[in-house]
């Protein structure tokens, strides 16, 4: 009789293992089959990605190069094709790139729109700030100093890339603003910052020279000229994924270094 009562239990545990599995086996199913999903869409994203930015690699050396050998035409084209592609950091250089051309071209408005473009785009700070930079300069001898201040006071943090050449921007801006005491004070920090180069320094010794020999009205056009300066060297494309070899290349007026 025993054997007979463990036998009716064990039928019974059996048959509510059978039950409980056709219950969560599905769910189980489901589970391992969105896994799987997942799994091959972030392979599927991975491989895409990484083909976009070789395709950009290649084409923005192929613009540099076209560039190399004056066909302006070629290369702006080829520029404008990597600013649509999904590789941000080829994208933010080729629009900073587009911009230097749109400088030429005394678009002011669009210049700053495709510099803000690329500062949207940038993977980092460096890159970024480069863009956010340039857009500053572009808009020195136009814009409300205001609005000039407004884009250079974030930049001149401490730890940004170029907070030193934001601080020289603003003191100029100021200065061609009309308000030199403030440009004054702006020198005079620049000349005494242990991470400014001799040139800074130099620059901004000269502009407090300037100032107190009341000739400082001189000074938009040396405003001017800054605008056309690029950002120093601190980023190389060859150090993107993806990216080129490094070559000594010339790169257009206005454009990134």
């Amino acid at each position: 009789m025993t054997d007979l009562f463990e036998e009716v239990e064990e039928q019974l545990r059996s048959d509510r293992y059978r039950q409980f599995a056709r219950k969560v086996l599905p769910w189980l199913l489901g589970a391992a089959g969105a896994a799987l999903l997942v799994t091959l869409g972030y392979w599927g994203y991975d491989s895409f990605r990484a083909s976009q930015i070789s395709k950009a690699s290649d084409q923005y050396a192929a613009a540099m190069e076209a560039f190399t050998t004056n066909d302006r035409a070629g290369a702006r084209k080829l520029w404008t094709d990597v600013s649509k592609s999904q590789a941000p950091g080829y994208k933010a250089l080729s629009l900073m790139h587009l911009a230097a051309y749109a400088m030429d071209e005394k678009k002011v408005d669009e210049a700053v729109r495709l510099l803000d473009e690329a500062a949207k785009a940038a993977p980092d700070p460096v890159i970024g700030d480069a863009a956010r930079l340039k857009s500053a300069f572009a808009l020195l001898d136009t814009a409300p100093i205001k609005d000039v201040e407004g884009r250079l006071k974030p930049l001149m943090e401490e730890g940004r890339p170029y907070r030193v050449q934001a601080r020289e921007a603003l003191a100029f801006a100021k200065l061609n603003a009309g308000d030199t005491a403030g440009a004054r004070g702006e020198f005079v920090v620049l000349s005494q910052l242990l991470d400014a180069s001799q040139g800074v320094q130099a620059r901004a010794q000269a502009a407090i020279g300037m100032i107190d020999s009341g000739s400082a009205k001189s000074v938009p056009a040396v405003v001017k000229q800054a605008a056309t300066l690029p950002p120093p060297s601190m980023f190389d494309p060859s150090m993107l994924p993806g990216g080129p070899p490094p070559t000594e290349q010339p790169q257009p007026q206005n454009a990134p270094q």
